[in-house]
C-alpha cells in the first residue's frame, strides 16, 4: 500500500519539534506517499512552505484558521497574507484550514465570514482546492460555499446532520474519513452514504488519534494533547481500513480510489 494520502495534518505543531524527521519517516515507511500540512496563519504558513521543501511526500495548504475567541491573532494583516498566497501559488497545493467555527458562543460572527469569503475568493482566484473546517458551523459554511463558483471543496472532519451531508455528495464535493473513525459514528456514518469518489483520508495529526480512548470527539480538539496520544501520519491506513470495513471493499481498492480522487483534485 504506497499510494495513501494524508489529507490534512498539522505537521508544524510543536508536538513534532522533537522527532520531525522520524515522523515523516514512519509514514513513508507505512506506505504515506503524500502529507498536506496545513497552514492557519502567517507563521504557520511559512513553515507549511519549508516543510514541503524538505520533505519529498509533504505538500503544503495555505490558509487562515477562523479567529475566535479562543484563537485571536493579534495585529493581523489579511491583505498582505494574501498577497503572499498569490506570490507563492505554485508551491502549494491547496488553500487551507480555512473556514468557520462557532463553538464558542460569544465569538463575533461577522469577522469569521468576512475573512472565510475571502479565502474563497483567493482559491476562486488562483483555481485551488480548499480545505474547510465548520465546526458548530455546518449549515453556514455549506450555504458560502454553494454561493461560491468553487468545485474542489473537501470538508474536513465534517459532523453536520445527514441533510447537510447529502448536499455535500450533491453538490460533487468531498467529505475526510478521520482516523478517529474506528470509534467516531458519525464518520461511519458520513462514509457509509458518501460514493468512494467523493471521499479522502486524513488524521488532522496531532489530534484525533485512531488509539485514543473513547471519548468527545469534538472536545479533543480543543484539549491539550499528552504524547503518547499524539496522532501521525503513518496512522492514516486505520481510516483506509475502516472505509474498506464500512463498504465492503477491498483494502487495495479503497487506496486505490481515494489516490484517482487525489489525481483528479490536485493534479
Amino acid at each position: 500500500m504506497e499510494l495513501l494520502i494524508d489529507l490534512h495534518s498539522h505537521l508544524d505543531h510543536c508536538y513534532f519539534n522533537d522527532d520531525r524527521d522520524k515522523v515523516v519517516e514512519n509514514a513513508k515507511k507505512s506506505g504515506v506517499k503524500v502529507i498536506l500540512t496545513a497552514g492557519t496563519n502567517a507563521e504557520s504558513n511559512k513553515e507549511a512552505l519549508k516543510l514541503a521543501l524538505k520533505y519529498d511526500i509533504v505538500k503544503a495548504c495555505l490558509g487562515i484558521y477562523p479567529v475566535t475567541n479562543f484563537n485571536k491573532i493579534e495585529n493581523f494583516d489579511i491583505e498582505k497574507e494574501l498577497e503572499f498566497f498569490t506570490k507563492n501559488k505554485s508551491k502549494f497545493a491547496a488553500i487551507g484550514e480555512v473556514g468557520l467555527d462557532f463553538l464558542d458562543k460569544n465569538t463575533n460572527i461577522k469577522p469569521q465570514k468576512d475573512v472565510f469569503s475571502q479565502m474563497i475568493q483567493i482559491a476562486e482566484k488562483l483555481n485551488k482546492p480548499i480545505i474547510v473546517h465548520s465546526r458548530k458551523a455546518e449549515q453556514e459554511c455549506v450555504e458560502m460555499l454553494e454561493s461560491s463558483k468553487l468545485k474542489k471543496i473537501i470538508m474536513h472532519c465534517f459532523c453536520g446532520k445527514k441533510s447537510l451531508v447529502k448536499d455535500i455528495i450533491d453538490n460533487g464535493w468531498f467529505l475526510t474519513a478521520p482516523t478517529c473513525i474506528v470509534r467516531g459514528q458519525q464518520f461511519q456514518e458520513n462514509v457509509k452514504i458518501t460514493p468512494i469518489n467523493q471521499l479522502f483520508c486524513e488524521t488532522d495529526s496531532p489530534y484525533l488519534s485512531p488509539f485514543k480512548d473513547a471519548g468527545n470527539l469534538l472536545k479533543q480538539i480543543s484539549a491539550p494533547i499528552k504524547m503518547g496520544n499524539r496522532n501521525e501520519s503513518a496512522f492514516i491506513i486505520e481510516s483506509y481500513k475502516k472505509i474498506a470495513e464500512i463498504k465492503k471493499m477491498e483494502l487495495k481498492e479503497v487506496v486505490n480510489n481515494i489516490w484517482m480522487n487525489w489525481q483528479k483534485t490536485f493534479q
